[in-house]
């Protein structure tokens, strides 16, 4: 598990590719200091397991399942990528639940500047993904822990608002409109809706309650089996 706090931007040493199978090599400090072969580092989101090692750089295998859902397969080497180690129990939680399972790629339509902020427009590239937009909630994109500042159903579209720091310590800086990002829906709304999803397809066909202005009532309740 990851907090979507980056601790370093690595370098793309090399990438070794044979199908939808990859290896890469990336170069590294901080995620370094105490790794261990079978330890988990994020690599721009993408939870990778430590195959190798040495005092400067890592390497991780890339299953075609992984190349396939996210844009490691676009790296190319002396690119950058955000570093994150896998949490220790007991650490500091500063970002939000990260599990480091991508659940696609998005591309970034649109970028401007407010005050000291730089708005970025994302679209995936599944809309079924803006389900999982709440406004307010929890996203990670590249890697990154963001807050999302809203979403737009009919634009197939979402925003986030990113500070200087976050901009200076990871690889959103580099981003422009026409590039991808790998993108973490909030891992609690994903299973709320799984299972809710599949509630509904357990229970026969019935009428739904029809919900009022009013937000809760009986009837809302009795559908969620209160």
């Amino acid at each position: 598990m990851f907090t979507g706090l980056v601790e370093e931007i690595g370098t793309l040493r090399r990438v070794q590719r044979r199908g939808e199978a990859m290896v890469l090599t990336i170069a590294a400090k901080k995620v370094l200091e105490d790794v261990k072969i079978g330890d988990s580092i994020a690599v721009n989101g993408v939870c990778l397991t430590v195959v190798s090692h040495d005092s400067g750089a890592f390497t991780a295998d890339v299953m075609p399942e992984t190349f396939r859902h996210t844009n490691l397969h676009e790296l190319k080497p002396g690119d950058p990528v955000n570093l994150e180690r896998a949490m220790q129990a007991g650490g500091r939680f500063g970002g939000h639940i990260v599990q480091g399972h991508v659940d696609g790629t998005a591309t970034i339509v649109g970028r401007k500047p407010e005050a000291n902020a730089v708005v970025f427009t994302i679209r995936p590239h599944n809309p079924a993904l803006l389900r999982h937009m709440v406004p307010q909630g929890s996203v990670t994109l590249d890697g990154t822990s963001l807050t999302i500042v809203s979403a737009d159903r009919e634009a197939e579209t979402f925003t986030v608002s990113i500070i200087p720091h976050t901009l200076k310590e990871t690889v959103i800086r580099f981003k422009q409109p026409g590039d991808t990002m790998n993108v973490e829906c909030d891992i609690l709304g994903k299973y709320i809706d799984h299972l809710l999803r599949l509630r509904e397809g357990e229970r026969p066909a019935e009428p739904k309650p029809q919900r009022s202005a009013g937000g809760l009532t009986e009837a809302l309740l009795r559908e969620y089996g209160f």
